[in-house]
C-alpha cells in the first residue's frame, strides 16, 4: 500500500460509517428495494477497478442463452447519453457504453442488452418485452441495492482479494468486507494458470467467515481477430488498451510476441489525436510482421473512430477472452439449480 494512503484512514472511517448506515437502512427496509423478476442474477464486486465482470457476464450468457431469453442490464459506464436505451449492433460506445456494446456484438440477436443508470427503471422497461423464459443479468450492480436480484455473484481478483483490502480512499473497496455476506457465491478471478495449494488455501481460509461457495477462475485468450489490414505472420505487437489492470494481458502476449505497450485510462474515449499517436508509434517499427493489438472492449470504442483508409493501411486486431472456472461443473450446477428452481 502507498504510504500516503495511511494518512487517509480518517476518511475511510467516515466512508465506512456512511456505507454502513446506507446498508443498514436497506436491510431494515427503511430504504425500499425493488424485488426483481425471477430468475435474476447480479454480477458485481466490492472494489473499484477491473475484477472480471465482463468475462463473467459473457460466461453466464453462453451458459444460459439456449434455455432462457437472456437480458443484460448495465449502467452503460462512460456513455454520453442518459435514461433507458436498448442496445443494437449499430449503437456506439458513446451512446451505450463499451461493455453493453461488446455484449450485443458478441451475441447479436441471441440476447437483449439494455442500459439505464437507474436499474429499477431499466428492469421495469425490460418487463414490457420479456417472455416467460426471460432471465435478467445485472452487470455491476452489487452496490445498487435499490434493486434486489434473486442470486448474486461476487467477484474479487486473485492479486487483491477483498478480504485483504481496505475501504476507499485507503484501499479500493466500495463498501466494507462484510458486504460479501449478501452474495450467494464468491469467484476469485484473474488467477494464474497454476496456483500453489498454500495460496489457494490461504484465500479459502480468509473467506470462510462468509460461508459462501468459493470458485477460482482464469482468463483464456482466443485467437486474434482482424478488423484492419491483415498480416500473414506476426512477431512484434503494439498493444493498445484502456482497461483496468492490463498486466495479465501483457504477460500473455509476451509468451508469443515481442510487445510494445501504449496504455490509456480504463474506459478511455479514444479521439483523433489518440489514433494519430497510435499510428505514429506503429510507424516507428517499419516492419512487415508488426501488428496493433487491442482488447475486445477497446475494439468497440475504437471501431467507429478509425477511418476506412486507416483500417486498410494499419493491421488492427483484437483479442477476445473467455472465463475458465475451476470446478466448472459444480459452478454451473449451482447456477442452474437457482434458475430452474424459480
Amino acid at each position: 500500500m502507498n504510504l500516503f494512503r495511511y494518512f487517509l484512514f480518517p476518511f475511510s472511517f467516515l466512508y465506512y460509517i456512511i456505507t454502513l448506515i446506507r446498508n443498514l437502512f436497506f436491510d431494515c427496509g427503511i430504504i425500499k428495494s425493488q424485488k426483481l423478476q425471477e430468475p435474476s442474477i447480479c454480477i458485481g464486486n466490492l472494489s473499484v477497478g477491473g475484477s472480471g465482470k465482463t468475462p463473467m457476464t459473457i460466461y453466464l450468457s453462453n451458459l444460459l442463452k439456449n434455455d432462457f431469453q437472456v437480458q443484460i442490464l448495465s449502467r452503460g459506464y462512460g456513455r454520453k447519453t442518459s435514461g433507458y436505451i436498448e442496445v443494437t449492433e449499430d449503437s456506439t460506445s458513446d451512446d451505450v457504453g463499451d461493455e453493453p456494446l461488446l455484449y450485443k456484438k458478441r451475441f447479436k440477436s441471441e440476447i437483449t442488452v439494455s442500459v439505464a443508470e437507474k436499474r429499477s427503471r431499466g428492469a421495469n422497461e425490460l418487463l414490457k418485452i420479456q417472455t416467460k423464459n426471460a432471465l435478467l443479468l445485472l452487470d455491476d450492480a452489487f452496490q445498487h441495492r435499490s434493486v434486489n436480484a434473486g442470486f448474486s455473484i461476487l467477484l474479487t481478483p486473485f492479486q487483491q482479494v477483498f478480504s485483504s483490502d481496505f475501504l476507499l480512499p485507503v484501499g479500493n473497496l466500495r463498501e466494507a468486507r462484510c458486504g460479501a455476506k449478501r452474495a450467494d457465491c464468491i469467484v476469485i478471478t484473474k488467477c494464474p494458470e497454476s496456483i500453489e495449494a498454500a495460496n489457494k488455501n490461504r484465500i479459502i481460509e480468509c473467506m470462510q467467515k462468509y460461508s459462501k461457495p468459493i470458485f477460482f477462475s482464469t482468463i483464456e485468450y482466443g485467437e486474434l481477430i482482424s478488423f484492419g489490414a491483415k498480416r500473414t505472420s506476426i512477431e512484434t505487437v503494439l498493444l493498445v488498451c484502456g482497461i483496468a489492470q492490463p498486466e495479465t494481458l501483457i504477460i500473455e502476449l509476451r509468451k508469443k510476441y515481442k510487445v510494445e505497450v501504449l496504455l490509456f485510462a480504463d474506459h478511455h474515449n479514444f479521439d483523433s489525436s489518440d489514433i494519430k499517436e497510435i499510428h505514429q508509434k506503429f510507424n516507428t517499427f517499419a516492419l512487415e510482421n508488426v501488428a496493433i493489438i487491442t482488447t475486445e472492449k477497446d475494439y468497440v470504442r475504437l471501431q467507429t473512430k478509425l477511418t476506412a483508409d486507416e483500417l486498410e493501411t494499419y493491421p488492427w486486431y483484437y483479442l477476445p477472452i473467455e472465463l475458465k472456472i475451476e470446478n466448472e461443473d459444480e459452478f454451473n450446477l449451482l447456477i442452474k439449480k437457482y434458475v430452474t428452481a424459480i
